[in-house]
């Protein structure tokens, strides 16, 4: 007798290869679910389907408060669109997991691509941690790369470590800054900088134009003194309007210019492994802290070892040890082997 609910793993990955995009949602709804059951479903979902992705440019795009990325994500992508190309839209939204996140956020925001036939919008999952939406949002570039999207834009959303998260699952990461008075860098999260790989001054448009122009001789001048001269790419700075689209041509242009570069060099294959290794080492931290808390052990010592905390106590190294004790580990242990 088949499992009550059970997933038909052969029939998701058959309508996901065809494009069918009520079957694309369905199996993106798997992969986001945290039980355990749809778990196991959504891996052998991905072990077929993942001969068929990879094809795709993954490109992160964040930006400093007030840039502009709805507006410049939604032109930049009916511009590709036009072009023949089909988009994927992702977010990483921290905020989501507290909140619940928006439904229609992420649509409502792009209206053009909202009903875009070559476009799929997927808002940011509520997945609980950061963790387990970076999770999701990595499987879900997997699905819709083999569901034939060639283009996935990877939308950083409120704040936090998603511009970290996002960068280590992307090939190209842009960042879209706004020109200002004063401090050019003014507003740039520290460490963002060092992310990007294509910076746009966006709203390049009106009044704003001659400023927005000043702005990236600035930005572009401070980037040759941070990298030097003997850097093999140093994040070009160009202007834009996502208002207008004008600029947009010239900021693919160089997105396409970075391509070309990784591969040239073998670093494009060398940089998804690392990321693949870098995950997997961060899915072995998330499913410890999972069953650490999940554990008996843990649960009966986890007030009173807080308690010693608070108090003073304890320190928080030993109160550490109590915990992995708890979980049948303590330092001084080694693993068993043969």
């Amino acid at each position: 007798m088949p499992r009550r609910n059970a997933v038909d793993v052969a029939a998701y990955a058959k309508g996901v290869r065809a494009g069918d995009r009520g079957m694309l949602s369905r199996a993106i709804t798997l992969v986001e679910s945290s039980k355990p059951e749809h778990r196991q479903q959504a891996q052998e979902l991905l072990v077929e389907l993942l001969p068929h992705a990879g094809g795709a440019r993954r490109i992160g795009i964040t930006g400093v408060p007030g840039a502009g990325k709805s507006t410049f994500i939604d032109q930049l992508g009916t511009q590709l669109t036009e072009a023949g190309h089909r988009i994927g839209v992702l977010a990483v939204d921290p905020s989501s997991t507290r909140t619940g996140g928006s439904i229609l956020g992420d649509k409502t925001r792009m209206a053009r691509l909202a009903v875009d036939p070559s476009a799929f919008i997927r808002p940011s999952p509520t997945s609980g941690t950061l963790g387990g939406v970076a999770r999701a949002t990595r499987e879900t570039i997997a699905l819709m790369e083999a569901a034939g999207y060639d283009v996935v834009l990877v939308e950083t959303v409120g704040v936090g470590q998603s511009e970290v998260t996002v960068a280590g699952m992307v090939d190209c990461f842009l960042l879209l800054t706004l020109a200002r008075t004063g401090d050019q860098l003014q507003g740039i999260k520290k460490g963002v900088l060092e992310l990007a790989d294509v910076i746009a001054v966006n709203k390049a448009d009106g009044e704003h134009a001659h400023d927005a122009r000043r702005a990236a001789r600035e930005l572009s001048g401070a980037l040759r003194m941070l990298y030097g001269a003997d850097a093999t790419w140093t994040p070009p700075v160009l202007t834009c309007s996502g208002l207008t689209g004008e600029g947009l041509d010239e900021v693919w242009g160089k997105i396409g210019e970075h391509r070309a570069a990784l591969e040239a060099t073998g670093e494009l294959e060398a940089k998804r492994t690392r990321q693949r290794i870098d995950w997997t080492w961060a899915m072995v931290r998330d499913q410890l802290l999972d069953r650490l808390a999940e554990d008996s052990g843990v649960q009966e010592v986890a007030g009173e070892v807080e308690r010693g905390v608070r108090d003073g106590t304890l320190t928080a190294t030993l109160a550490a040890e109590r915990i992995l004790a708890a979980f049948g580990y303590g330092f001084g242990d080694t693993p068993s082997g043969g």
